[in-house]
C-alpha cells in the first residue's frame, strides 16, 4: 500500500511539474497572415532565460532552464530560418513500454532547431532517429513557407496534424495539452485546460482577436474555469484589495507555471530570421513579454541573460512578485492564488501594473517591425532596441514594485 501511495504521489508530482498548454495557428487563419506558436509552459523548475546559439547548421534563440549552463535542451525556440518548435509532454503514450530511454524532449528540440528549416526536415529528422526515441510528447512546428503542425510522438513512431488541413482544423489552429488524441482514451492531464483553450480560441477567431496579443495577454493569463463557468478576472478585478483567495489548480496558468513562449513568423517573402519571438520569461502572471529576433545575434536584453547569479534578472524580479501572490506555504497552499494581488477595484494589481507597460512595447516593436520587414535591419539597431527594453523593464519594476534587478 506504500508504494502505491509512492507512485501514485509521483504522478501528481510529474502532472504539476511538466504539464503544459500549447497551440499552433495557421497564417492562412491569422488577420496578418503570420503563422504562431504558443506554449505557456509548467515545470518543476521555475527559473527561465533565454539564449543564443551558433551550434548547428542555423543559428537559434531558445527558452532554457537557468541551471543548464550550456544549454543542452531547449523547452521552446526559433532559428534563423523561421523555423520554430515547442512541445507539451503526453502521458498517455508509452504506456506498456518498458523501455529506459526517455524524457530526451529538451534534447530533441534543439537538434531540430540546429538541423531543421521546413516541417518535412523535421519529419526526415523523426524518421533517422533511432528507436526507442525516448519522447513521449506533441511537439508543435512552424516554419518559413506556411507549414503549422503538432506531431504526437512516442518512442516508435508520430502522427501529424495539420492547422492547413481544414479536416484536421477546421478553425485553423490545434490545441494540445497533456494527452495525445493517439494514445489511451481518458489517461493523461489537462483536460479541463484544454477545454479553457478551446473556448479562448474559439472566441477569438469568432471576433477576429487571434493575434499575438490576445494569446500573450488574455490566454496567457487566463482566469476562467469552465467547470465552474467562472471567469476570476472579470468577477475580482471589481472587488477592493484584501485577502481574496481562489484554487487555480486547474486554471491555464497556475503555480507550477514557469514561463511562456510565443513564436510570430515571418511571411514567406520577409526576410526569415526576423520572425519575433514573444517570450515571458517567468511567472506569465508577474513578467513582462519581451521580442527578440535571430537576426539580433548573441547579445540579448541583459534582463533575459543569466546574471551572477545564474538566472535572468526579469525571472528573478517575477518570481518575487509571485511570492505574493501565492502566501500560504503550508499544506496545499500552493494551489490557493490570493488573485486580489493580480487585479482589484482599486487598480492596484500586478497584472494591472505591467500589461499598459507590455502594450507600449507591442505598439513599439509593431513601429519598428514595420521599417524593419522592408529593411533588413543589421544586428546593432536590434540592440539598440535590446537596450530601450532593458531600461523599460529595470524602470516598470522598481518603480511600481520596488524590486531591484540583481
Amino acid at each position: 500500500m506504500k508504494k502505491i501511495l509512492i507512485a501514485l504521489a509521483s504522478l501528481l508530482f510529474i502532472n504539476n511539474g511538466i504539464a503544459c498548454t500549447t497551440a499552433i495557428i495557421s497564417g492562412k487563419y491569422t488577420n496578418d497572415g503570420r503563422s504562431m506558436m504558443w506554449k505557456l509552459r509548467d515545470s518543476d523548475y521555475e527559473k527561465n532565460k533565454m539564449m543564443f546559439f551558433d551550434d548547428g547548421k542555423f543559428d537559434y534563440i531558445g527558452l532554457v532552464n537557468s541551471k543548464d549552463i550550456n544549454g543542452e535542451q531547449i523547452w521552446g525556440g526559433a532559428n534563423s530560418e523561421n523555423f520554430a518548435i515547442m512541445n507539451s509532454a503526453s502521458f498517455n503514450v508509452n504506456i506498456n513500454d518498458t523501455s529506459s530511454k526517455k524524457d530526451l524532449e529538451g534534447y530533441f528540440m534543439k537538434l531540430a532547431l540546429q538541423k531543421c528549416a521546413t516541417l518535412q526536415d523535421f519529419e526526415n529528422l523523426l524518421d533517422t532517429l533511432s528507436k526507442p526515441m525516448g519522447l513521449s510528447a506533441h511537439f508543435g512546428v512552424i516554419d518559413g513557407i506556411g507549414g503549422a503542425a503538432f506531431y504526437e510522438v512516442n518512442n516508435y513512431s508520430f502522427t501529424k496534424f495539420d492547422a492547413n488541413n481544414s479536416a484536421q482544423a477546421p478553425h485553423g489552429y490545434i490545441i494540445r495539452t497533456n494527452y495525445s488524441f493517439t494514445g489511451k482514451k481518458d489517461i493523461g492531464y489537462g483536460f479541463i485546460r484544454y477545454q479553457t483553450a478551446q473556448s479562448l480560441f474559439y472566441q477569438a477567431d469568432a471576433t477576429n482577436e487571434l493575434n499575438y496579443k490576445t494569446i500573450i495577454q488574455k490566454f496567457s493569463r487566463c482566469f476562467k474555469h469552465p467547470i465552474l463557468n467562472k471567469d476570476f478576472r472579470e468577477e475580482y478585478k471589481t472587488v477592493r484589495d484584501g485577502e481574496h483567495f481562489i484554487n487555480s489548480g486547474d486554471l491555464i496558468t497556475r503555480n507550477s507555471s514557469v514561463s511562456a513562449i510565443l513564436v510570430h513568423s515571418a511571411k514567406a517573402n520577409e526576410t526569415k530570421d526576423l520572425a519575433t519571438i514573444w517570450t515571458i520569461v517567468g511567472y506569465p502572471n508577474t513578467c513582462i513579454a519581451l521580442p527578440l529576433w535571430v537576426r539580433g545575434g548573441k547579445k540579448l536584453p541583459k534582463v533575459l541573460l543569466a546574471n551572477k547569479l545564474g538566472n535572468a534578472p526579469l525571472n528573478n524580479m517575477s518570481l518575487k512578485l509571485k511570492e505574493q501572490c501565492y502566501p500560504i506555504k503550508r499544506s496545499s497552499g500552493s494551489k490557493y492564488l490570493q488573485i486580489s494581488k493580480l487585479f482589484n477595484s482599486d487598480n492596484t494589481g500586478i497584472i494591472q501594473k505591467i500589461e499598459p507597460v507590455e502594450n507600449k512595447i507591442f505598439k513599439a516593436t509593431e513601429k519598428k517591425l514595420k521599417q524593419w520587414r522592408k529593411t533588413s535591419p543589421k544586428p546593432k539597431k536590434i540592440k539598440e532596441y535590446y537596450n530601450e527594453l532593458d531600461s523599460i523593464i529595470i524602470e516598470t519594476y522598481s518603480k511600481k514594485f520596488e524590486i531591484l534587478s540583481e
